[in-house]
C-alpha cells in the first residue's frame, strides 16, 4: 500500500478518535499535518456546513466527517496534491472505512467545494 495512503488512514483514524475527546484537550501529535488540521478545524467545519447544508455536523457519521475534514484541508487550506488525487483518495477512504454509501456523500460534498472555489 502507498505510504501516503497509509498516512491518510492514520490521520483519519486520529480525527475519528479526536471527535470523541473534549475539544479543549489536544495532545501533541507526531504528524504535523494532523496538528495543522486541528488548528484549522473551525474553517474546515464551516466548509462542511456550507457544502453539505442538509447535514448538520452532529448528524454526519464521525468517520465520514473525519474523511471530509482531511480532504477539505488538503483541497482548500493546504493544497499540495492535485484536486483529483485528493478527491479520489477521500472516496477510497470512504469505501474502506465508511458506510455503504459514504463515498457518494463525500464525493458530492467535495465536488461542490471544488466547483465553487
Amino acid at each position: 500500500m502507498d505510504a501516503r495512503h497509509e498516512r491518510r488512514i492514520r490521520i483519519v483514524q486520529d480525527l475519528f478518535a479526536y471527535s470523541f475527546k473534549n475539544e479543549q484537550f489536544v495532545e501533541p501529535h507526531k504528524d504535523e499535518l494532523f496538528s495543522s488540521l486541528i488548528k484549522e478545524m473551525e474553517a474546515i467545519d464551516a466548509a462542511v456546513v456550507k457544502y453539505a447544508p442538509k447535514f448538520p455536523l452532529e448528524k454526519i457519521s464521525k468517520i465520514d466527517l473525519a474523511i471530509l475534514r482531511l480532504a477539505i484541508f488538503e483541497l482548500a487550506i493546504h493544497p499540495t496534491e492535485p484536486k483529483k488525487v485528493v478527491i479520489n483518495e477521500a472516496v477510497e477512504l470512504a469505501k474502506e472505512l465508511g458506510g455503504e454509501k459514504s463515498y457518494l456523500f463525500i464525493n458530492g460534498v467535495l465536488g461542490k467545494l471544488i466547483t465553487n472555489e
